[in-house]
């Protein structure tokens, strides 16, 4: 994904200022606004197991860089397909050719896992998978793929725990959940243009794996594995679906996890998201991982050899997880 430096500094400052009030009530207290407790039931969500979401980050990174026509590629594939198809009720396979934006027909393989398919009130929660094949942003072996534990293997972790949760401890009949995985996010430039990232989700976007398919909102989750990790909230998010990012602030602080949530607006990322919102029609947000920098928006390990295990913090993806349930659960309780 790449920034798109287009935050205008006085909506940012009034949007912060709105905020202040929810940014002070998650900072000393897990609950909800008074107005958000009496339109909704808040419920226990179940543990989210962070040993075992890191330990599916590991199986990831243990297969080497994921890229476009890798043997990597069509392995990890088939492992995350065994894998969704142990915890979700059906599980559809994209594999097709995206067009780069260097021209080349790039082997693409998308994942759908389905739980609940019967349920009208779908969450779609997704992440891409792939590695980068570049090393940009380091000094070293800049032409070299990196093992993107983080921008891409932490965000298929949190969701295969997060499948086996709700596998274990049952959904409401009421309310699906769908986890997308999309391939050739990264394979894309700056020189290239816009629409030459996620180009597995823009295939998705417009060849959805059920055709008409709708979801209520959905929550992009991109770089939530690493030390650290802030979720400032991601400017696109804001403009394209503001109540549903507010949903799951809320809920990360009912949660206890209103730290990694701060109520403070970011910078336009291009990102997953973007298709999602324009081309499907989905209300999605960004979960990311961003610095308060709009010169230097992302982690300093972003694109760099040094995306591996040791930048990967249990915490933070039990953060992230917990959240996710937590909203998944509330929808259940109040629908």
């Amino acid at each position: 994904m790449r920034n798109r430096r287009i935050f205008v500094f006085i909506l940012a400052v009034s949007l912060f200022l709105a905020s202040c009030g929810s940014n002070d009530h998650a900072a000393h207290n897990d609950s909800p606004p008074a107005a958000d407790t009496a339109k909704q039931v808040v419920v226990n969500a179940p543990a989210f197991d962070a040993d075992s979401a890191y330990a599916y980050v590991g199986r990831q990174v243990a297969f080497g860089p994921r890229v476009p026509g890798s043997p990597a590629q069509i392995k990890c594939a088939a492992w995350m397909e065994g894998m969704l198809k142990k915890v979700c009720d059906t599980v559809y396979k994209q594999d097709i050719h995206v067009k780069g934006g260097d021209g080349k027909s790039l082997p693409c393989i998308n994942l759908i896992g389905v739980i609940n398919p019967k349920a009208v009130n779908r969450i779609l929660l997704l992440t891409h998978w792939d590695s980068r094949p570049w090393a940009d942003q380091d000094t070293r072996d800049k032409d070299k793929p990196i093992l993107a534990a983080d921008d891409g293997g932490s965000g298929v972790g949190v969701l295969l725990e997060l499948a086996r949760t709700v596998k274990s401890h049952g959904l409401p009949a009421s309310v699906g959940v769908d986890i997308l995985f999309t391939d050739v996010e990264d394979y894309g430039k700056t020189e290239w243009g816009e629409d030459s990232y996620c180009l597995g989700t823009q295939y998705w976007a417009t060849h959805p794996h059920i055709a008409g398919y709708k979801a209520s909102f959905g929550v992009l989750l991109d770089m939530v594995g690493a030390h650290g990790a802030q979720f400032p909230m991601e400017g696109f998010s804001m403009k394209f679906a503001g109540e549903i990012q507010q949903k799951v602030w809320q809920a990360a602080g009912r949660a206890g996890y209103s730290s990694f949530f701060p109520y403070v607006p970011a910078d336009d990322i291009t990102d997953d998201h973007v298709p999602v919102n324009r081309l499907a029609g989905i209300k999605t947000i960004d979960i990311i991982n961003l610095t308060p920098d709009p010169e230097r928006p992302f982690a300093p390990h972003w694109h760099t050899h040094a995306d591996a295990m040791d930048i990967i913090d249990k915490s933070t993806l039990k953060a992230v997880g917990q959240t996710l349930l937590q909203v998944i659960y509330e929808q259940s309780a109040n629908n």
